[in-house]
């Protein structure tokens, strides 16, 4: 229902625009979030964005140098990454909160997709 895309080898410093797209059913009166996940770590949040796209939120991590957004009539999310660092390397999952409004919390987010890589390297 949901499919991230955009991912790739990047070197340090470029940008990546990361796409999720929902299929089979609409999302647009859901928050939505980006999410992330390095190998042995835990599944950590990026980035999140309410139903109208009136409100965003980041983790602190990445403030500053990510924007998301959502086009609602084409049922997609984005994450535009710039000045990506070694450190932003993960898999990137898009996911769909329970309520209106985006949440740092896991537990929120019933509907997740598959995710794309984000591989950041010289």
């Amino acid at each position: 229902q949901l499919q991230a895309s955009g991912g790739g080898l990047v070197q340090p410093g470029g940008s990546l625009r990361l796409s999720c797209v929902a299929s089979g059913r609409t999302f647009s009166n859901n928050g939505m979030g980006w999410f992330r996940q390095a190998p042995g770590k835990e599944r950590e949040f990026v980035a999140g964005i309410s139903w109208n796209g009136g409100s965003t939120g980041y983790a602190d991590s990445v403030k500053g140098r990510a924007t998301i957004s959502r086009d609602r009539a084409r049922n997609t999310v984005y994450l535009q990454m710039n000045d990506l660092k070694p450190e932003d390397s993960a898999v990137y999952l898009c996911a769909a909160s329970r309520a209106a409004y985006h949440s740092q919390a896991i537990q929120l987010y019933p509907y997740w997709g598959q995710g794309t890589l984000v591989t950041v390297s010289s």
